[in-house]
């Protein structure tokens, strides 16, 4: 039991040690265009996705480690004393057990696990062809129950024959079942992007919806549990419980989480009369007591944490999150913190989400916060946030990370031992998606993305003299910003047709815009090429806008003549864009290409990447001095040696 204060520093001293890489110096500027330096783990992580006790031990599943682990923590000697890996998929999203075996569901690629915990084996026992297993319930007669994503359907494994059995989409059409619980008569489905709650019958595969009408304009039922009498889950995005009587269904309550800016309900458990439930943004956790319609704030053990389980165990209740365990204690009312890497649980290499250079230092995004590399020395510290850091910039001395899921804009400068809370979106808002900076202003452009199932994203502007922030939403009707990149008072503006994730696309081509920053008005609008998904990066040169798509063509849309004048076929699939004079550099997650913006031909600097960022995109990062590039090789940080003006 330590305090947060002190795991803090913990933490990041355990990243730190792990990630120190045993090769020498940087190697001198002035390298051939191309060469590669090595600087070690990129982002080094233990997050955890699920859990699940059998007997005195915790069995704990990691997400974006290679490979992912399920470590068992052994509640009497206080010690992890075992880690099963599990060798498929970015993550352990989902975990069950049937007496002492443990069942573990994997996130992209969809396979399913045994471990024995009486013999120490890990057996793969299926595998799906569904995106991922997000969740999974046990019934009474030892059946395993699986809810998948894209699609939305359920699916059941039988531990006695092998065999599975494909209940089909609760809700047609919708793309997410995020939650499951599954008793004698019923298995029960959490649906999203638009919220249902179906009881399906285990017989006769009858499906009826329990969800209150008053619910129905909901996204997710995104968490779920259940006792012999209810069934209660989280529903988003307002941050609501509600609790159903089984055997009549009418007699339901709603409960609202009552913490400032409270949007999602995380994780549930019904136990002993109560509701026990984590909130998100704040990290709060709650208790709702069914007899008496009481609601108890119970404290919030991580600030802004998210809770993936809550879990019962001998009268305690037992939260996983990514940094650690909480444990509440009914009897005294006291929530105690623990850090399951302390007591031997395996770090290991994350895919990273982002990559940004200073000059000095490299930040690297990935779970619950960022991997600082000092490139002089080669020292690693980690920077704890609460959320996943997707994109930053650096202005005079300041970092500004852009922070999923919240769509937060946090600032840190080297040395403070945490990052900032500048300002979080809101509008129906969770995933940053670029930033960039306009000298002539002195303001910061950061798109977002909506929450699955919402229309439009937003752009946020921020003055960081002020710290004032406008929110604009829509700025293209139907898209999201992706991409951006500003220039003279404007910022222009690569969309994508996507909007919150689950929700099909309603325009069929990504666009081009311009939004003037002191009117605070868009100027213009146009689709660069027909058919593209996304302009996945953007840059200007004084004279011209350029822009990568989600196809690996590259456009030049020229400012005078206000027209697309050029584009070049690069490669299979867009990435990041950086522009240093008139040479141009993007990727894809194998190799890294550059571009001649006079002659307008490309070629490959580098090859066989094999980049594993999480969420299968492309990152690159140029750094200030326009010597070197960093990206990733598998899941290390690497400099790549640049000459642009050769």
């Amino acid at each position: 039991m330590i305090p947060r204060r002190r795991f803090l520093q913990a933490a990041a001293a355990s990243a730190a040690a792990a990630t120190l890489p045993a090769t020498p110096t940087l190697a001198a500027a002035r390298e051939p265009e191309g060469t590669l330096t090595d600087l070690g783990p990129a982002s080094v992580a233990s997050p955890l996705g699920n859990g699940e006790f059998v007997g005195n031990v915790l069995y704990m599943g990691s997400r974006g480690l290679s490979p992912n682990v399920v470590g068992a923590w052994d509640l009497g000697t206080d010690k992890v004393t075992a880690h099963y890996e599990i060798p498929t998929g970015v993550g352990v999203w989902a975990m069950c057990k049937v007496g002492t075996d443990v069942y573990v569901g994997t996130h992209s690629r969809s396979d399913l696990y045994k471990i024995d915990t009486l013999t120490g084996t890990t057996t793969k026992l299926a595998e799906y062809p569904d995106h991922f297993i997000w969740t999974m319930a046990s019934s009474p007669d030892g059946k395993i129950y699986m809810g998948m994503s894209e699609p939305g359907r359920v699916v059941e494994y039988d531990p006695a024959t092998g065999a599975s059995r494909d209940l089909g989409q609760p809700v047609p059409g919708e793309s997410y079942v995020r939650s499951i619980q599954a008793d004698a008569d019923y298995v029960y489905a959490g649906i999203g992007t638009n919220a249902h709650l179906i009881a399906i019958d285990r017989k006769t595969g009858e499906k009826r919806d329990l969800l209150p009408a008053e619910l129905a304009d909901r996204d997710w039922v995104s968490s779920m549990s259940s006792s012999d009498t209810h069934v209660a889950g989280g529903v988003l995005s307002l941050a609501e419980l509600v609790v159903i009587e089984k055997a009549n269904p009418a007699n339901y309550k709603i409960v609202k989480a009552t913490a400032p800016g409270e949007k999602y309900v995380v994780s549930v458990l019904v136990h002993d009369g109560w509701v026990y439930f984590a909130g998100r943004p704040s990290g709060t956790f709650y208790r709702y007591h069914i007899a008496t319609d009481k609601l108890e704030v119970l404290g919030v053990p991580f600030f802004e944490a998210a809770t993936s389980r809550i879990l019962e165990h001998e009268g305690r209740v037992y939260g996983i999150q990514d940094p650690g365990i909480f444990v509440y204690e009914p009897a005294t009312n006291k929530i105690d913190y623990f850090s399951h890497v302390q007591r031997g649980y395996r770090a290991a290499a994350e895919a990273p989400m982002s990559v940004h250079s200073d000059g000095e230092y490299v930040y690297v995004g990935g779970k619950s916060g960022a991997d600082i590399h000092e490139l002089a020395t080669r020292k690693v510290t980690r920077l704890s946030i609460p959320g996943e850091p997707k994109t930053m910039i650096t202005v005079r001395g300041t970092t500004y990370l852009g922070v999923y899921t919240q769509a937060a804009l946090y600032s840190h400068r080297i040395g403070d031992p945490e990052a900032k809370l500048l300002f979080r979106t809101g509008h129906n808002q969770d995933r940053p998606r670029d930033l960039a900076y306009d000298r002539h202003t002195g303001l910061i452009a950061m798109p977002t993305q909506s929450e699955p199932g919402h229309p439009n994203g937003a752009l946020d502007v921020y003055d960081p003299r002020s710290g004032k922030v406008d929110t604009y939403r829509p700025v293209v009707e139907r898209q999201t910003v992706a991409s951006v990149t500003a220039l003279r008072g404007v910022v222009y503006l690569g969309t994508s047709t996507q909007e919150g994730l689950g929700a099909p696309p309603v325009t069929p081509t990504a666009r081009l815009a311009a939004f003037d920053l002191r009117r605070r008005e868009k100027l213009w609008e146009m689709e660069p090429l027909q058919g593209i998904g996304t302009i996945t990066g953007l840059k200007h040169t004084p004279l011209a806008v350029y822009g990568i798509t989600n196809t690996g063509v590259l456009f030049e849309y020229d400012l005078l003549r206000k027209k697309i004048t050029r584009t070049l076929k690069v490669n299979g699939r867009g990435g990041d864009l950086l522009i240093a004079g008139f040479t141009a550099y993007t990727s894809d997650v194998d190799a890294v290409y550059r571009i001649n913006l006079v002659s307008w031909t490309s070629k490959p600097i580098v090859t066989g990447l094999a980049s594993d960022w999480f969420g299968g995109g492309s990152k690159l990062n140029i750094d200030p001095s326009n010597q070197a590039l960093y990206g990733i090789k598998g899941r290390n940080l690497v400099r790549i040696a640049i000459s642009p003006y050769s």
